[in-house]
């Protein structure tokens, strides 16, 4: 369970920014991939992803609140947003969850109807002194390569949010944007 101070120190993440690119990109699909090494406990990392509301930016939110997010890491669960009527968005699902990975059906948002494939697996190898949380996010259909800039930057941008919650086991500041 994530820990209010991890026991073990992660390594300095404004140091050393996290590795993000665009791995690949064709018209009809792109790859985004980020990933850091850090001195963490891995038993933390799901808790952690899981805690979606307390690190999830507001700003990339249908409802402006990210205290509407749930995540449910069983396969099948949902990745979703309660919106203001009481229904629920359904943003992904999770396929599995092992124990040095999890994959998610994950046509987030805008993305949503316009995929054949939209699959984010986060896994969190061993490094030298510690692991490296990873998030490796795969989007297919037609045309959808032109969305590859913008995705990369909500991905992008989440990826340091939830790196900044399993350093200090709080939410980073909302970006506003």
């Amino acid at each position: 369970m994530l820990k209010p101070l991890i026991a073990t120190a992660v390594l300095a993440l404004s140091a050393a920014p996290a590795a993000a690119e665009v791995v690949s990109r064709t018209a009809d699909s792109f790859t985004l991939r980020y990933a850091v090494g850090a001195e963490i406990a891995p038993d933390d990392i799901p808790a952690a992803f899981e805690a979606l509301p307390r690190w999830w930016d507001a700003a990339h939110t249908y409802t402006g609140s990210a205290a509407n997010l749930s995540l449910d890491l069983a396969p099948g669960g949902c990745w979703c947003e309660t919106l203001a009527d009481g229904t629920d968005f359904d943003h992904g699902r999770t396929v599995s969850v092992t124990a040095d990975r999890m994959v998610f059906d994950a046509p987030f948002g805008p993305l949503r109807g316009k995929t054949t494939r939209a699959e984010l697996v986060v896994s969190w190898p061993a490094a030298n002194r510690g692991w490296t949380p990873t998030w490796t996010m795969t989007v297919e259909g037609p045309g959808i390569g032109a969305m590859a800039d913008d995705v990369d930057a909500v991905m992008g941008a989440g990826y340091q949010r939830w790196l900044h919650y399993l350093e200090y086991g709080e939410a980073p500041a909302e970006s506003g944007s």
